[in-house]
């Protein structure tokens, strides 16, 4: 019997995944469990398992495109089997749906007229004008395209591509139908700067070769180019959680400044006597604002539409910057752990958080979050709350200032911290109170190890 592959819902928030890369291809056999495909959902990147053996007859979402939850993806199958109907119902979703996903097809049948293109495709330039020349004709061999016209290629081949100036265009892919992957572009990095130089002229969205006027040209460092950048899942989530607070939460924002110099006297003392590890800065704050939580349950706490609900545990979330977004990976009762305890766990979180190889459970359900850009020298900012938790602590960089110390001008570690709350949850004292605890625990830390 056939088995249906599908877009599965792969986290709670999930409306739609792009398809990044097909594990198997057409005709290869299948095993129940075995990795079919890699899907990139809101959040990170995750594997689809097959739920069923036989063949892979049908694969009906080429990779780099965006489908919706539940959508028919693929088909597993006896080899000969029919399964006709079940490619013919994926047509029919697809035009019900006005276009659907983007790319699908069906190899193994006779071909159909195309869907039409989706609403998310990205919009082909338009054609020259008088004021702006025809670009030249295609100095490479045809390269196999998505169904939105752009090139094959995965991620992390493009972020390395525009990392290193190096056009799409110019590289040639060994990927399944021509895709461009890693190794594609590892190669053509290893290539003679002539040839990188050759590949730069080559815009990504037209794979046409510009000759800029000599006039304008730049001597030499980094140059510009006109790019459209598809939305990741993980961006078209951000914006519309930013949306669904900025505009229905009222903030207001509670900043102060603590001295940093016992806590971080105190951190080299402990990092001193640990064989493995070390405790991070980071770590000090996550502590000192879950035992602050304790002693401030009411900012502990989300608006819900007939109550206002106090959490029962600390669940810290910590913002960390991916490449084309941010991710909260959530420290689980953090109440309840001591500073080493907190490093390991905070630590792992974070590394896997980058690799995108969270699971959901392990991003979603926060009671409170810290965003820290002190590493970026950045010495304050205000930070967006991230509905139903009631406010978020950002965090700036620790730096030496000149302060007055009981009438005596002295040079002390000064960090400054700037607190989001949600004014239907907290109140303006109510705030001041959570900080002025959590100011407290750093300027006197042993406290927090009592």
């Amino acid at each position: 019997m056939a088995t249906k592959v599908v877009m599965a819902q792969l986290s709670p928030t999930m409306e739609e995944g792009k398809l990044i890369e097909w594990k198997l291809a057409e005709g290869d056999a299948v095993q129940p469990g075995d990795i079919l495909a890699e899907i990139e959902t809101d959040k990170a990147n995750m594997d689809v398992e097959a739920m069923g053996g036989g063949v892979l007859r049908a694969i009906l979402v080429t990779a780099g495109t965006t489908a919706p939850v539940g959508t028919l993806i693929g088909v597993i199958a006896d080899p000969d089997e029919n399964i006709d109907a079940l490619l013919t119902e994926a047509r029919a979703e697809a035009v019900a749906s006005g276009g659907g996903a983007s790319g699908a097809s069906a190899p193994t049948q006779p071909a159909a007229p195309a869907p039409p293109a989706p609403a998310s495709a990205v919009i082909p330039e338009p054609a020259p004008t008088a004021a702006q020349p025809a670009a030249a004709p295609p100095v490479a061999a045809p390269r196999s395209t998505d169904g939105d016209g752009r090139l094959r290629a995965s991620p992390v081949a493009r972020r390395m591509a525009e990392q290193s100036g190096i056009a799409l265009a110019g590289i040639p892919g060994s990927g399944p139908a021509g895709r461009i992957v890693k190794r594609d572009v590892e190669a053509a990095l290893r290539t003679a700067p002539a040839a990188q130089a050759a590949a730069r002229a080559l815009p990504e969205s037209t794979g046409t070769a510009v000759s800029a006027p000599a006039a304008t040209a730049p001597s030499g460092g980094p140059r510009l180019v006109e790019a459209v950048i598809e939305h990741s899942q993980m961006r078209k989530t951000i914006a519309r959680r930013l949306v669904e607070s900025i505009g229905p939460v009222p903030h207001f924002f509670l900043t102060t400044e603590i001295d940093m110099g016992r806590a971080l006297d105190m951190r080299a003392e402990l990092n001193a006597g640990l064989e493995q590890g070390k405790v991070g800065v980071n770590d000090l704050l996550l502590k000192a604002v879950a035992e602050a939580l304790v002693r401030h349950p009411e900012v502990n706490a989300s608006w819900e539409d007939q109550a206002i609900r106090r959490h029962g545990r600390v669940d810290l979330g910590m913002a960390v910057a991916l490449e084309d977004g941010l991710i909260t990976p959530v420290l689980r009762n953090a109440d309840r752990k001591g500073l080493e305890a907190i490093s390991v766990e905070s630590r792992d979180l974070i590394e896997r958080a980058r690799s995108r190889k969270l699971l959901p459970e392990e991003y979603m359900g926060a009671t409170f979050t810290i965003s820290n850009l002190g590493m970026f020298e950045i010495d304050e900012f205000t930070a967006v709350i991230n509905p139903p938790e009631a406010a978020i602590l950002a965090v700036g960089r620790t730096e030496e200032r000149v302060v007055v110390v009981e009438g005596q001008m002295e040079v002390r570690k000064r960090m400054r911290v700037t607190m989001s709350c949600d004014h239907r949850v907290i109140d303006g004292a109510v705030g001041a109170r959570f900080l002025e605890t959590f100011k407290a625990m750093l300027e006197n830390p042993l406290v927090m190890v009592l």
